[in-house]
């Protein structure tokens, strides 16, 4: 097993990135307020506002998004900004992983499926059908091959999340699950927590005298 090694080069280039992101958007808003129009920002108070018990507003937001002249251009902004998300995510896979062979399709799959979740949730844009769309996305997710390890399968939800809040404009949404996961893997993999028992503080929480033998 790869132990863990220094961390502050690898956060110092992830925080990087996301500063250079969240910088240019902000500028790019600043300098041309016409793209907020476009970019996938603003989702989650849109889709708090709009009428919950019917599916009536589906059809209009459909109308307003994909069906609208500009409904291709957001999209692409949406599908970019869910790949900006997913990239570190990809990169704390890179860091944390203890085999020593990758799994190129398992990488691909992180990278691609914010793509299919950000077409399929900016088409139905609505609360219910949402979670509608969820399952059929989870369903539809079969793997051919056994994931190395169960925490494999928290890089797909995050990338579905990612996918989920990019495709209802909330990107700023996007990258605070990509961020949060991110940090918080690399701090448990470095403090490899859970590895062992031993400590003071374990042994008082667990009421576990670690010096006694195991059965």
């Amino acid at each position: 097993m790869r132990r863990s090694a220094g961390l502050l080069i690898p956060i110092t280039i992830i925080c990087t990135y996301y500063a250079f992101w969240i910088a240019a958007t902000w500028f790019l808003l600043r300098r041309f307020p016409a793209l907020g129009e476009y970019l996938p920002v603003g989702g989650v108070s849109e889709l708090a506002e709009s009428n919950l018990e019917t599916f009536e507003p589906v059809y209009s937001r459909v109308e307003r998004t994909i069906l609208s002249p500009s409904g291709p251009l957001k999209l692409l902004f949406a599908i970019i900004g869910s790949m900006i998300a997913v990239v570190p995510v990809s990169w704390a896979y890179f860091i944390t992983s203890r085999a020593r062979k990758l799994d190129q399709s398992f990488l691909q799959t992180i990278v691609i499926l914010p793509i299919v979740v950000t077409g399929i949730a900016m088409i139905v844009v609505n609360s219910i059908a949402l979670a509608f769309s969820l399952a059929g996305v989870v369903a539809a997710v079969r793997f051919r091959f056994s994931l190395a390890l169960p925490s494999d399968a928290m890089y797909i939800f995050v990338a579905i999340g990612i996918g989920l809040g990019s495709g209802i404009g909330a990107s700023a949404i996007s990258v605070v699950i990509s961020f949060t996961f991110v940090m918080a893997t690399l701090a448990i993999w470095k403090l490899e927590y859970g590895k062992t028992m031993s400590g003071t503080f374990l042994t008082m929480l667990t009421r576990r005298n670690m010096e006694e033998d195991e059965y």
